[in-house]
This record gives C-alpha cells, structure tokens and sequence, in this order.
C-alpha cells in the first residue's frame, strides 16, 4: 500500500490499510469526524472579514461538516478535498440538502498534491488528521502556500499536557513554530473534558455497533475489526488524559 493510505488510515485512527474498503461503513453514522463546524464559525466569525464573498479551502475535508456549515452560515466558497470517495459522496448529498450546493465544491483527491496547486484562498482548514502533511512545521509551511498573503489558516491538532511523553508538542512548542514558521497565534480553543467524554462515549458506541455488524458479515475478518475498536479506544483513552484537543486560527505574517 502507498505512504498516501497509511497516513490516511492513521488519521482516522486504524492500524492497517486493510481498513479502508471499510472505513465508510464503519464510520457511516458520524458527519462531523473530528473537527467541530461550530468552534471554527465562531473563530471565523470574529476574527475574519466575511463580509465580502471569501474563498475557504477545507484539506481532508471528511464528510464534509465543516464545508457545508460554513457554506450555509457564511454564504462564502468552501472546496473541500478528501481521499475517500464514499465521504466526498456523501458531502455532496449533504451540500443540497443544506441548499449550498452552489457554493460548494467537493473532490476526490489526495491533499499532499492538492496543496502544491491550491492557490490565493483567504482561509485554509485542516483539521485532525495528524501528521498527512509531515511535521507541524512542514505542515504550516505547506499550507501557508496556499492562502494569500495576510491570509488564515484553521488547524485541528493538539497539545501535550505536562509531563506526559506521547510524541505530542506543547503549547510552549506550537508557539515556538508558529514563530518560526511566519504565522501568529489569534485564537484557540480547547476542547472541554466533559463535552469531550460524552462525543467520544457517543461515537465509539455507534463505531462498535459497526464493527461488531461487520464481524458478523466476515468472521474471518473479525480480528481486523476488534483492532479498530481496541485503536479507537486508545484514542479516546490518549484524548481524555494525556493530551487537549485544540482548533487554532492562525494568520499569516510573512
């Protein structure tokens, strides 16, 4: 399998890309996967002249939650690229129901060659995807490519807590890149404990729904599925005590 589909699997928290074909229908009761639409309107909303018709590109955009709310909410132009054809589908569906299908555009492709074309937006998103695009540094770097110069960039991501070795930067770290990088710090937003227990109760409950009705459809696969529940559970276990769940807005300075 390609780097491009290990790094897709490990963003969506799987060990093996002999995940993927199953991946839509393991996920197919959540819109929303990881980034919260509401916490990035508020930052766009305060932060960012929408008076104007600006132009939004949403990298790994999912389903599509992000895209559609901004689109309706701001009236502005949103392209949302994403590898999974199933999840760009289903972001289409999901731009007419909601009546922005006309300011919405939605694409199959891979971010890494999408951020080496994509140009003169005024807001760029990322949101919880992990490393796809290298290093937090190269990220940035990557992204400041494709947003006009004084332009913004919304990144889903989190900071290590105190004494706690996981490969995760702390807030003290973010800074110093965001320093090194041309980009300043507007706002943040950290996810609270409380609301963030009950998401992840919630959305681990409906993936182990899936994957306990996929078991049955493919015994021999069985072990295949348990691993994910056993990966997305460490993963709620790592969000709820070792590190913060935070949206970033930054602006470009340099």
């Amino acid at each position: 399998m390609s780097n491009v589909e290990e790094k897709l699997v490990k963003s969506l928290t799987a060990e093996t890309t002999e995940l993927i074909p199953y991946l839509p229908y393991l996920l197919q009761d959540l819109w929303e996967l990881g980034s919260s639409p509401r916490d990035m309107l508020e930052m766009i909303r305060k932060y960012l002249d929408v008076s104007g018709q600006i132009k939004i590109l949403d990298l790994a955009c999912g389903k599509g939650a992000v895209s559609v709310s901004l689109a309706k909410d701001l009236g502005c132009m949103v392209k949302g690229i994403d590898l999974i054809p199933e999840f760009i589908a289903f972001a289409k569906k999901k731009a007419e129901e909601y009546g922005v299908d006309g300011l919405c555009e939605f694409m199959v492709g891979d971010i890494n060659e999408s951020i080496k074309v994509e140009r003169d937006y005024d807001l760029v998103i990322l949101g919880a995807v992990g490393d796809v695009l290298g290093t937090p540094e190269e990220t940035i770097r990557k992204l400041k490519q494709t947003i006009k110069p004084e332009g913004y960039i919304l990144l889903d991501d989190a900071y290590g807590k105190q004494d706690v070795e996981d490969g995760y930067y702390s807030r003290d770290e973010w800074l110093l890149i965001f320093e090194k990088t041309g980009v300043r710090l507007l706002a943040e937003e950290v996810v609270e404990e409380d609301e963030l227990i009950d998401l992840n109760h919630e959305q681990q409950g409906f993936i182990v729904k899936r994957a306990n009705e996929l078991k049955k459809q493919y015994p021999d696969k069985a072990g295949l599925f348990e691993g994910y529940i056993q990966s997305q559970q460490a993963e709620c276990d790592l969000l709820e005590n070792d590190i913060l769940g935070v949206t970033m807005l930054l602006q470009s300075i340099m």
